[in-house]
C-alpha cells in the first residue's frame, strides 16, 4: 500500500482510500481530500514534517502522520 507520505516533491497522486477513524478521517475529508482527487506535493519541510500540497486548486499543509492515512495510486 502506497500512502501520500511516500510521494516525492513535484509528483502527483490520486487518492484511492482514506484510512483512520472518526474525527481524524472527517477532518481530512473536510479539507477536500476525498476519493479520486488528485494531490500534488509542492514542498516538504526540512525535517520532513509537515508537507505542503495542492488539492482542488488550493494549498494545504498536512502532517506526515495524517498523510499516512491517505492511500494513493
Amino acid at each position: 500500500m502506497r500512502t501520500l507520505k511516500d510521494i516525492k516533491v513535484g509528483q502527483s497522486a490520486t487518492v484511492v482510500k482514506l484510512h483512520g477513524d472518526g474525527p481524524v478521517r472527517r477532518r481530512i475529508m473536510d479539507m477536500g481530500i476525498t476519493k479520486r482527487v488528485e494531490v500534488y506535493v509542492r514542498k516538504v519541510a526540512p525535517l520532513g514534517d509537515p508537507m505542503e500540497l495542492t488539492v482542488r486548486g488550493y494549498e494545504l499543509t498536512l502532517r506526515k502522520a495524517d498523510a499516512e492515512m491517505i492511500e494513493v495510486e
